[in-house]
């Protein structure tokens, strides 16, 4: 069995997202390309965004710290801590409006 702290990780890598030129920074936590299911902390400096893709397959986002706006087309939610949001089926994005650190979760589709 592996433990680890998110809380730790997310101070982690909004300080290296911080220093980056992207203003971004991740590290998986669990999974891979061999595993079907991947789980990424990533984190975002404010005003940092990922622009829009394709969804690789079942997805949500666990908002860790700061806030967030997932967008997909003309639809949007917003994201605080605590919030679980759900990826869309479809081409999407995200933004920070401040420093933020969220969980992606993916299944990927075989």
């Amino acid at each position: 069995m592996k433990k680890m702290s998110l809380t730790a990780l997310a101070r982690t890598q909004l300080e290296a997202a911080r220093r980056a030129s992207s203003g971004r920074s991740a590290d998986t936590v669990f999974g891979g390309h061999e595993h079907i299911m991947r789980q990424t902390v990533i984190a975002l400096r404010a005003g940092a965004v990922m622009d829009e893709h394709e969804n690789p397959g079942e997805a949500t986002i666990y908002v860790l710290e700061g806030r967030v706006t997932l967008t997909a087309g003309e639809n949007s939610w917003d994201g605080s801590p605590g919030d679980l949001l759900i990826v869309p089926d479809s081409r999407h994005g995200l933004r920070a409006h401040e420093d933020s650190v969220f969980l992606l979760s993916v299944a990927k589709r075989r």
